[in-house]
């Protein structure tokens, strides 16, 4: 099957299967490995089809963090106080078009979800990282990952931390968790098949029954668990133009959208599927976070503290996309990831304001403005937070370029199959595909754009809710034997 935008071909059972299980799933990143152990752990016998030679998927790439809340253990034991209350408001808040029943049930089983992961062998250190950085330097376990401190949200729920990350360096996480995992689901004795690429669904009288590779395997139920579509060229123009250009794609060469389209084969529908994660982070180190953004008119448009996943998306949304972090020689500081561009430095901001191409005056104007209200600690403009107000006063003045083309963005994709909370997956009427389940970055869940997202939200949401489809399709795999 090419990869593209083509859906493939249902097919009708085989003479005979070459292989046979209560579950099957494709795919074994983090989702599917959640599935196959919810599945094992309901009682089913579980075969899992995976496209590479070893388990990981883009989940092995991820720095490590669970977005999780509402009082876990390393919540407690670092004194940040957190409720299952003010973890759905917040979500609810940065989500353009929330699942009340997903986030319910992701907030109200969160701490429960954090105690099965630490069963499952993964190991968090209950430490705490107060800095504001894309991930943690060390081993913290637990560090600001979202928007919960940034206008308006802080005033929408109680800000808490809710970025766990697995005790592994810096960017290691995600291996880390995939080595655990890959370990339990041998321990559990499920079986896996390597280097096998899913071709077809095999259906009978409406039912997913089964899969095909060119071999076969009949299943009680199917659980997709097959990543994004980041890679697939054809499928980001089709549904997400915005990153078909000036943007890196962060994935594996497996994120082509297979698990979207076997499902769209079998009925589904689909949700969010213009959604992606994007940036090109400035910080840290954090002190660039006291400069301000501006557009190619001069003017700011975001709150310069925001995570910056959403303020790549803002800075996607300007006219042309083009966007200056503009600094003091005071805070002005190297960014540590090589993302943005330093353009140049001025004696007086006119003359980087010339230089930008910015009209007369408009630069300066919010500049001036600017500094007026940071000498009273305030920004009338965004509520950028107290904490990363300062006066841009010492001159000379920088200035970074934002733009994409320029700065290097990379990001994924976030929209997928549609699903209930239990990851069975659902045709445009809500009816249910019998048979079919999907979880993780083919199946469109919680996050839903830039703004909405928080670090963490994939790991989180590609465990809790590929948890709860294998467990689902266990029992409905055991139901279907039994009629």
């Amino acid at each position: 099957m090419a990869v593209g935008t083509a859906l493939p071909e249902l097919i009708s059972p085989p003479p005979d299967w070459a292989d046979a299980a209560d579950v099957v799933v494709v795919g074994f990143g983090i989702a599917g490995a959640c599935a196959a152990i919810g599945a094992a752990e309901a009682g089913a016998r579980v075969l899992i089809l995976e496209r590479t030679g070893a388990a990981g998927g883009a989940s092995a790439l991820a720095a490590g963090h669970f977005y999780l809340g509402g009082g876990t253990p390393v919540q407690q034991a670092t004194g940040h106080d957190d409720s299952v209350a003010a973890m759905r408001d917040y979500l609810t808040a940065v989500t353009p078009d929330p699942d009340h029943a997903k986030l319910g049930a992701y907030c109200a089983g969160s701490v429960a979800h954090f105690e099965w992961l630490e069963a499952q062998g993964l190991s968090f250190e209950r430490s705490f990282y107060p800095g504001k950085a894309v991930v943690q330097p060390g081993t913290e376990g637990l560090m600001w990952t979202g928007n919960e401190k940034v206008a308006p949200f802080r005033e929408s729920a109680e800000p808490a931390p809710r970025g766990h990350k697995v005790n592994a360096p810096a960017e290691r996480g995600g291996a880390e968790i995939m080595r655990v995992l890959a370990a339990r689901v041998r321990a559990l004795g499920i079986r896996v098949r390597f280097e096998t690429r899913v071709e077809h669904l095999v259906v009978d009288r409406g039912r997913v029954v089964g899969v095909t590779w060119p071999g076969g395997a009949a299943a009680g139920a199917v659980v997709l668990a097959a990543g994004g579509f980041v890679m697939n060229p054809e499928m980001l123009t089709a549904y997400a133009a915005r990153m078909s250009r000036h943007f890196l794609p962060l994935g594996v060469p497996t994120d082509d959208g297979l698990g979207v389209r076997l499902g769209q084969s079998a009925g589904a529908a689909t949700a969010h599927m213009d959604g992606v994660f994007l940036t090109a982070s400035f910080y840290p180190p954090a002190e660039l976070l006291y400069g301000i953004i501006v557009n190619k008119a001069g003017r700011r448009f975001v709150a310069e503290d925001s995570y910056h996943g959403l303020t790549a998306g803002e800075v996607v949304a300007q006219p042309d996309s083009t966007a200056y972090l503009i600094v003091d020689s005071k805070h002005m500081v190297w960014p540590e990831l090589p993302m943005v561009r330093f353009i140049d430095g001025w004696e007086t901001v006119a003359l980087m304001e010339a230089a930008l191409g910015i009209a007369v005056g408009a630069l300066q104007e919010t500049v001036a403005n600017y500094n007026v209200a940071a000498a009273d600690e305030h920004d009338p403009e965004f509520d950028k937070h107290p904490d990363w107000i300062r006066p841009l006063t010492e001159g000379p003045w920088g200035a970074f370029d934002l733009t994409p083309g320029t700065a290097t963005y990379v990001g994924f994709t976030l929209g997928g199959l549609r699903t209930t909370v239990d990851g069975a997956v659902q045709r445009g009427d809500d009816s249910i595909i019998p048979g079919l389940y999907a979880a993780g970055a083919c199946a469109s869940n919680i996050a839903q754009d830039c703004g909405g997202y928080s670090s963490g939200t994939c790991l989180g949401e590609g465990s809790f809710f590929g948890r709860r489809a294998g467990a689902d399709a266990a029992r409905h795999s055991q139901r279907q034997e039994g009629d």
